[in-house]
């Protein structure tokens, strides 16, 4: 069994088949699966999926991309519904910040801002956060190191190697398909410094497709591929590994 952490199952791209997407991934022996919130305008879509299929579980959060958006209180009124298992995406994204100084200084702050207060709320609720993080290493591990207080996940883990203190504040290593690209060398070579007891499974479909099907909508029955390149890396059986992961997963969000 595989819980896919990370995956965008509110998105438009499955509209039209969902329930045959989560039935081929239950057939591959993904069992479990967690919509990030990222967008407000989609949580209701995700809450919706949630109800209707008694594996799926939702978290609710807002993307840095999209921190201009952000509002507490409408995260508050679902942040108790019994299928939210998390507070996020939330973090900080440096990848396309203004090209002005003056704006690429505002940006970053209310990403600091934004990303702060969903740690509280997290803080707030006892519930474990999905955090983002792209070209914002630093920053991000001393907001986390100062205000979270119920640990998380850091979803697609970037490679960071100075991330990987985190271990200490409760964190978990969100793997996915970039595992098996050919440019992820530096994943590869930073993925035995995990500890096991913190590597979890995603897909963050429907975006980065693991080898051999990139070019190609992304789905949660390829955490298989994840967890073969896994085992791979770490000298176990995938079999150990689906143990593993599955157990860490059902540990940081409370799964039964």
């Amino acid at each position: 069994m595989i819980i896919d952490t990370h995956c965008h199952l509110d998105d438009e791209r499955y509209l039209e088949d969902l329930n045959e997407v989560i039935n081929s991934a239950k057939e591959a022996g993904v069992k479990e699966f967690i919509i990030p919130g990222a967008d407000p305008k989609s949580l209701n879509r995700a809450i919706e999926i949630s109800e209707l299929y008694k594996e799926v579980y939702f978290a609710v959060g807002v993307h840095p991309y999209d921190a201009n958006s952000y509002d507490r209180e409408f995260l508050k009124k679902y942040i108790e519904h019994p299928k939210c298992v998390a507070v996020g995406e939330c973090g900080l994204d440096y990848f396309r910040l203004p090209k002005d100084e003056d704006e690429k200084a505002k940006e970053k702050q209310l990403q600091k801002e934004v990303f702060i207060d969903q740690i509280k709320l997290a803080n707030e609720y006892n519930k474990p956060l999905i955090v983002h993080i792209r070209e914002a290493s630093f920053d991000s591990l001393q907001v986390l190191k100062e205000y979270s207080k119920s640990g998380g996940v850091l979803h697609c883990f970037n490679a960071s190697e100075i991330l990987l203190e985190l271990v200490d504040y409760g964190f978990y290593y969100g793997i996915g398909g970039v595992l098996t690209f050919k440019n992820a060398k530096k994943l590869v070579e930073i993925l035995p410094k995990i500890p096991l007891d913190r590597i979890i499974i995603e897909t963050d479909a429907p975006y980065l497709t693991p080898h051999p099907y990139r070019g190609t909508r992304n789905e949660p029955k390829y955490c298989t591929l994840v967890a073969q390149k896994i085992a791979e890396l770490r000298n176990k059986t995938v079999q150990e590994i689906e143990d593993i992961t599955t157990s860490n997963a059902k540990r940081l969000f409370s799964l039964s």
